[in-house]
């Protein structure tokens, strides 16, 4: 059986656990279907999806996305690390780019083309290890590697208990005021294993959508 069809079978029968685990979840499951975990940006290269998450920080969709359009055009491709380093970093503020995060793109292109950042084998390290890599990089926290862990590299048994759309959803969802301290959604996290972005995930689309239940 093909890697992404193998992936897409094993995330519907996650999603199916997950509501038999935690019958809370199963009105959502039913409104939205099966777990996809897909980014809303189109596929790119790990260096550029890095990239890209640092351009979106902070800012909304549109201007984002724009800022990121100037970004990427500067490129004949893909960015790399090397192209970004080959470019003036008058040329990365004129796409846009505020200071801070025109240091933080080079941090990581120097990151990655001294070896600390190894993108050509970071699919081959655990969950921890991911994290603890990219946020060497400045202006790269947890949440950032966490995202990338879920939506780059397509780990399932990731947990952003600090994501205010997961806690939020949690909380409607499992009908909770005020909504769970990170650290109490950690805790409440652990029967989700070994599919916590699976639960995630449905966290995020709660908020969002109307369930079958709904008023």
């Amino acid at each position: 059986m093909p890697p992404v069809v193998r992936a897409r079978r094993e995330l519907v029968e996650a999603s199916e656990e997950l509501a038999r685990r935690d019958p809370a979840f199963a009105p959502v499951v039913e409104a939205v279907g099966p777990c996809t975990l897909r980014s809303r940006r189109p596929p790119t290269t790990d260096f550029g999806q890095l990239a890209a998450s640092i351009v979106y920080q902070q800012l909304a969709g549109k201007a984002a996305a724009a800022i990121h359009a100037r970004f990427t055009a500067l490129f004949d491709g893909p960015p790399t690390a090397d192209a970004v380093l080959a470019l003036p970093v008058d040329a990365l503020r004129a796409a846009g780019l505020s200071g801070a995060k025109t240091a933080s793109i080079r941090d990581l292109a120097e990151k990655v083309r001294a070896g600390v950042v190894e993108l050509d084998r970071i699919g081959r390290l655990g969950d921890d290890d991911v994290v603890r890599e990219l946020t060497s990089v400045r202006g790269i926290g947890r949440w950032t590697a966490e995202m990338f862990l879920m939506f780059q590299l397509g780990r399932v048994d990731v947990w952003p208990v600090d994501d205010y759309g997961v806690r939020k959803g949690y909380a409607q969802l499992h009908s909770l005021d005020p909504l769970p301290k990170p650290r109490e959604l950690d805790e409440m996290g652990e029967r989700y294993r070994p599919f916590r972005s699976v639960a995630a995930w449905y966290c995020w689309r709660a908020v969002d959508t109307v369930t079958p239940d709904a008023s």
